[in-house]
């Protein structure tokens, strides 16, 4: 078995089977695995994806969330296992592939249309 087969199957391995459908401009749920000190505890937190970069087990997903007018960004690798979950709260329509442009609005102006069920 040649290298390149070697690696494929152990990253199939690694790979975790229960990843929903996400998309870039989709409100997201993750809850992380935190640890303190010998405890652990799972912290959940909410924003917008605003780039979704697509490599098996590389994959890396970045959220966006604007709290008290500070924009806090946190970019998750999908298949680590400090990533307990992942749920889509609610898809958007949007027509880019990144949406960094969010990072300079305020308010109302980061604001996405919710896409239709059709």
């Amino acid at each position: 078995m040649n290298f390149q087969k070697l690696m494929s199957t152990l990253e199939a391995e690694q790979c975790k089977k229960n990843i929903p459908e996400i998309y870039v401009g989709d409100e997201v749920k993750v809850n992380l695995l935190i640890q303190e000190g010998n405890k652990e505890r799972v912290q959940p937190s909410q924003g917008t994806v605003i780039a979704y970069h697509k490599s098996g087990l590389k994959s890396t997903v970045t959220v966006r969330r604007v709290f008290q007018g500070i924009g806090f960004e946190r970019v998750l690798p999908i298949h680590s296992p400090i990533l307990q979950s992942i749920e889509v709260m609610r898809h958007t329509k949007i027509r880019r592939a990144k949406l960094y442009y969010l990072r300079g609005r305020i308010g109302k102006g980061t604001r996405l249309v919710t896409k239709l069920k059709s």
